[in-house]
């Protein structure tokens, strides 16, 4: 390559990485245009790109820059006269006859190998004279007549080193700093070891703390959060989704947030953390703690009989609702009196998803046998517990979730309030759906929240709060496996043998899976135009969530979610969220 030009050099580096231009310049300030350009040899680029380029890229400068051409700036007097003389700054500031050097040779140290030399010689000789100036104290306090001459000598033995030095190097662009601790040796390859051994004589510290712009992924891997939020936006531009807002947990705690898009893109009304939106089945994972706070409080049981708990039949109930509490249909069902709370929430009650004009509300498998993801069997197990608490699910979340949690923006049911600050929904096709505002409370579907609210609900889970750590481990322990590759009743017989090492399958209420990072629960929430997901990790106190007000975001799920948690072992074709590429 010795004879490669910068457009084959940087190309060749690209490629051997396995990035495309688009994704080289999302790891860069660098835009697409100027990428091309360079890799054309239609353009002469900057010293400063080619230096992001490089870092982008993992590689050094010098495997960009022609041989031939090594772009090395002109030795300029100025730099090096700044470099020597503003450690005399130290005296009345602390710490910068150390801090303004190093910064100064990590700008300039590339551009002739003269800045780094003498760069390095003035901020080795610099930290030496700060341990020399904290010995000469501790000298002062512990030995008596010497050690106040020592300590009164070394300030200004110091000065005068710096000083000789801004004359030496105007006159013979030399310098000596004699003393000096090496620190920092010459080596290119070294710098980042050298800048942490710097951090560690300014912090007299073992350990440096976490800078606040990381995020740790749940393999133990870092990533910048500036670098996440440009993901969201390109993701969420070129995959054409209206409004998404995505959260990260880590060590139970939220740690990173972004909202990009709109609530109403007519209006180019932006989405925000307090934006009011249709929560679909994440409705399911609330109640599960619901029903969990119930069972403790021995108002039921797990594994009895729902119908055991009712003075007669359910079906022989007046219907108060105009449809999802009559169940006139099982009249003539003899399997539906073996459902439990257990097989509700775990998806084996035998209902089907949702009843229909077409389609009576029946039970379709034995109970407690085969995983069949059913809303039914959520809103049957709703209105038994409404009739044996004399409460209305409202209610209920009101008090058990709601009110303890300040989720004051969330309710199974429209709320005047909403109004103010609601997100509309869209299409594949950019369609507006029409909003559902009339809904009775249903514990399978009819949550209204917000990305703060849900936030809140996250967290608490990840804490264990609300219910007892044991009912937790219940409530998460797989009970029944998913075999069929869809959630739809008519591909009961496709099998996921892909996903077979995973374990793929449910707890109470949440999907349960195993990765090589831990095992997970998910949950997620689709309907009307909204589309959600949601994924805790709680042994390792990690969780991911996305909601949003656009179909078009199951195309970008997978890249999203792999980028946040460098998980590969999701279940994509399950889940049917297929990339946008």
């Amino acid at each position: 390559m010795t004879d490669q030009s910068l457009a084959e050099r940087l190309k060749y580096q690209r490629k051997s990485k396995g990035l495309s231009q688009e994704e080289l310049a999302l790891k860069t300030n660098v835009t697409v245009r100027t990428i091309q350009r360079i890799e054309k040899s239609e353009t002469n680029p900057h010293l400063n790109t080619i230096k992001l380029l490089a870092a982008a890229l993992d590689v050094e400068v010098s495997d960009l820059l022609p041989l031939c051409n090594p772009k090395e700036e002109n030795i300029k007097k100025k730099w090096l006269l700044l470099l020597h003389a503003i450690p005399l700054l130290g005296i009345f500031i602390p710490l910068c006859n150390v801090l303004l050097p190093l910064f100064v040779w990590i700008h300039k140290r590339e551009d002739n190998p003269i800045y780094d030399h003498q760069g390095i010689k003035v901020i080795n000789f610099q930290i030496t004279a700060l341990l020399l100036v904290l010995l000469s104290f501790v000298s002062l306090m512990t030995i008596e007549k010497w050690g106040f001459i020592i300590f009164i000598a070394t300030v200004p033995i110091c000065i005068c080193i710096v000083i000789f030095n801004i004359i030496y190097v105007i006159k013979k662009e030399k310098c000596f700093y004699p003393l000096s601790i090496p620190f920092l040796r010459y080596k290119p390859s070294s710098a980042l070891k050298g800048l942490l051994i710097l951090m560690g004589v300014f912090t007299l510290n073992s350990c440096a703390p976490k800078s606040d712009n990381l995020v740790t992924r749940i393999d133990g891997s870092t990533i910048i959060k500036d670098s996440i939020s440009h993901k969201i936006d390109h993701l969420v531009e070129q995959g054409q989704v209206q409004g998404s807002s995505l959260a990260i947990f880590s060590n139970n705690q939220q740690v990173y947030q972004h909202s990009v898009g709109y609530k109403d893109v007519q209006k180019q009304l932006k989405l925000t953390d307090s934006t009011n939106m249709y929560g679909a089945s994440l409705s399911k994972a609330v109640f599960s703690i619901i029903v969990m706070k119930l069972v403790e409080d021995q108002v039921i049981e797990l594994d009895t009989p729902l119908e055991s708990y009712l003075p007669k039949k359910i079906h022989e109930y007046e219907p108060l609702t105009r449809w999802h509490d009559d169940y006139s249909d099982l009249k003539n069902d003899t399997l539906y009196s073996q459902i439990t709370a257990r097989m509700c929430l775990n998806h084996t009650s035998g209902f089907q998803n949702w009843r229909s004009q077409d389609q009576k509300l029946q039970v379709f498998t034995a109970p407690g046998e085969i995983y069949n993801y059913s809303g039914e069997g959520f809103v049957y197990l709703q209105v038994v517990l409404e009739k044996l608490t004399g409460k209305g699910l409202e209610q209920l979340a009101r008090e058990i979730i709601f009110e303890p949690l300040g989720m004051q923006n969330s309710s199974y049911e429209w709320k005047d309030r909403f109004e103010n600050d609601f997100a509309i929904s869209y299409a594949k096709n950019g369609g507006i759906y029409n909003k559902d505002k009339d809904n009775e409370p249903r514990a399978a579907s009819t949550l209204e929240t917000t990305f703060e609210d849900y936030i809140r609900f996250l967290g608490a889970v990840l804490n264990k709060e609300i219910i007892s750590k044991k009912s937790y481990r219940q409530m998460f322990s797989p009970q029944t496996e998913i075999k069929p590759l869809s959630q739809i009743i008519d591909d009961v017989h496709a099998q996921a043998d892909t996903y077979k090492d995973i374990e793929l399958g449910y707890g109470l209420g949440w999907g349960y899976l195993k990765t090589p990072n831990g095992v997970g629960y998910f949950k997620e929430g689709r309907g009307s135009g909204f589309h959600h997901y949601s994924i805790i990790f709680p042994e390792k106190g990690y969780g991911v969530l996305i909601m949003s007000n656009s179909e078009n975001t199951a195309s970008i799920y997978k890249e999203l979610l792999e980028y946040t948690t460098s998980n590969s072992h999701m279940p994509w074709e399950w889940f049917r969220e297929i990339p946008y590429k």
